[in-house]
C-alpha cells in the first residue's frame, strides 16, 4: 500500500509540474497572438508554429502516457495511471493559468482545449468536469486492479460516453469540415485569412450531450463498483463454504 501512495504522490507531482510548464508556454503563446484578450476565435499563426504546437500536444501526451506505463504493474494500472496524470495535469493547467495571468474569469469561459485530431472548444467548466470523473474512475480501476475490468459492459459505457463528451469538443469545427467536404480542409482552414476575418467563436455548448456522456462514464464506474461487489461477494461465500466443510471434516 505504501508503496501504491508513493507512486500516486509522484504521478501527480509529475503531472502538476508538467501542467505549470504548459501553461507557461500558453502564456508566451498568447501574449504573442493574443495580446488584447484571449477568445476561441483563430489568429493567423504561421504554419510552422502551428505545426510545433501540434508536436507539443503529442509531445505531452506520449510524456504523461509514458510515467503511466512506467509506474503500472498490467494494463489496468497503466491505464489508471494515465487517467490520473491526464486529469491532474488538465486541471491544474487551469489553475496555473489562473495564478500566472488570472485567466479564466469564469467556469463557463470558452477555450480551446486541444488540435488534434482538429480543434476542440468546450467551457472551461466542461473539461474540469471530465478531470474530476477521470480521477474517480482512476481510483475505482487502481482498488480492483487485481480484476479483470476490460469486460465488456464496463467498455461499452465508457466508450459510450467518451465518444459524446468528445462529440461536443469537436462538434463546431467538425460541422465546418463536414460543410467543405473534407477533412484535410482543416489545415487550409485555420491558415486561411478570410476565416480568421470571421472572428469564427461557437454559438453555445451542448451540455445536454455532454452530461448524457458523462452518465455513461459513471455507468462505467457504477458497472465496475458493483461487478467487484459481487465478486467479492462470491469469493466470501466460497471460503466459507470450503471454512465449514473443513470443519466438519475434522471433527469427524
Amino acid at each position: 500500500m505504501k508503496t501504491s501512495a508513493d507512486k500516486i504522490i509522484a504521478l501527480v507531482i509529475f503531472s502538476i509540474a508538467m501542467a505549470a510548464l504548459e501553461s507557461a508556454v500558453v502564456v508566451y503563446l498568447r501574449e504573442l497572438y493574443y495580446p488584447n484578450g484571449f477568445t476561441v476565435a483563430f489568429k493567423l499563426i504561421d504554419e510552422h508554429i502551428l505545426l510545433v504546437e501540434i508536436a507539443r500536444e503529442l509531445a505531452t501526451l506520449i510524456m504523461l502516457a509514458s510515467i503511466a506505463y512506467l509506474i503500472g504493474h498490467n494494463r489496468s494500472d497503466r491505464f489508471a495511471y494515465f487517467l490520473l496524470s491526464f486529469a491532474v495535469w488538465d486541471i491544474f493547467y487551469y489553475v496555473w493559468l489562473k495564478v500566472f495571468i488570472n485567466w479564466p474569469i469564469s467556469i463557463i469561459d470558452w477555450d480551446i482545449l486541444f488540435l488534434i485530431p482538429i480543434t476542440w472548444l468546450a467551457p472551461v467548466l466542461a473539461p474540469v468536469v471530465c478531470s474530476l470523473t477521470m480521477i474517480v474512475l482512476a481510483a475505482v480501476i487502481l482498488k480492483n486492479s487485481k480484476t479483470k475490468i476490460f469486460t465488456g459492459p464496463f467498455l461499452f459505457f465508457l466508450i459510450m460516453g467518451c465518444m459524446l463528451v468528445l462529440f461536443t469538443f469537436m462538434k463546431d469545427y467538425g460541422s465546418i469540415l463536414l460543410s467543405a467536404g473534407s477533412f484535410s480542409a482543416y489545415v487550409h482552414l485555420i491558415q486561411s485569412k478570410t476565416f480568421v476575418a470571421s472572428e469564427y467563436a461557437p454559438a453555445s455548448y451542448n451540455w445536454l450531450v455532454f452530461w448524457i456522456g458523462e452518465i455513461f462514464i459513471c455507468a462505467s464506474i457504477i458497472y465496475l463498483v458493483g461487478s467487484n461487489s459481487i465478486k467479492m461477494s462470491s469469493t466470501t461465500r466460497l471460503l466459507n463454504l470450503r471454512y465449514r466443510k473443513d470443519l466438519k471434516h475434522t471433527s469427524q
